[in-house]
């Protein structure tokens, strides 16, 4: 019986022609090496510990921007009728909660990322009548 025909064939055999045994070939993560720090990093090891912004909220006890952001986003899920917002949502709660890209990233996000910075005034663009405005201007 010719077992790159058939398909099953038992344990021990050798696999049907085509196939790849992942446990075989070379690990991808061996190969790509280390990633490069993005700050964003939270893993606890020696030396490292949580600062007292995530330490504080994950005690349960927010400060008063974290409390609000949660109001925002509770508010919106309600509204909206969704259990989970998308990134796109959650991006829209928090530029109209006033925040906007002020000072470079901290963040090393790769040279696919292009930093940019905006006026601290400048409108929150993320809805249809704000757009409209803006390009009435």
């Amino acid at each position: 019986m010719d077992h790159a025909k058939n398909p099953h064939h038992s344990k021990g055999d050798s696999p049907a022609k085509g196939v790849i045994d992942r446990r075989l070939g070379i690990d991808r993560r061996d190969i790509e090496g280390p990633p490069s720090p993005t700050n964003l990093e939270r893993r606890r090891g020696p030396g490292r510990r949580l600062t007292d912004f995530i330490k504080s909220a994950e005690e349960g006890e927010m400060n008063r921007e974290q409390y609000l952001f949660l109001l925002a986003i509770d508010a919106f899920k309600r509204v909206n009728h969704k259990t989970f917002p998308a990134w796109t949502d959650v991006l829209e709660i928090i530029r109209k909660l006033g925040y906007r890209k002020t000072m470079p990233s901290e963040l090393n996000l790769g040279e696919r990322a292009a930093d940019w910075t905006e006026r601290p005034d400048a409108a929150a663009n993320v809805s249809k009548e704000a757009a409209a405005e803006d390009e009435s201007l």
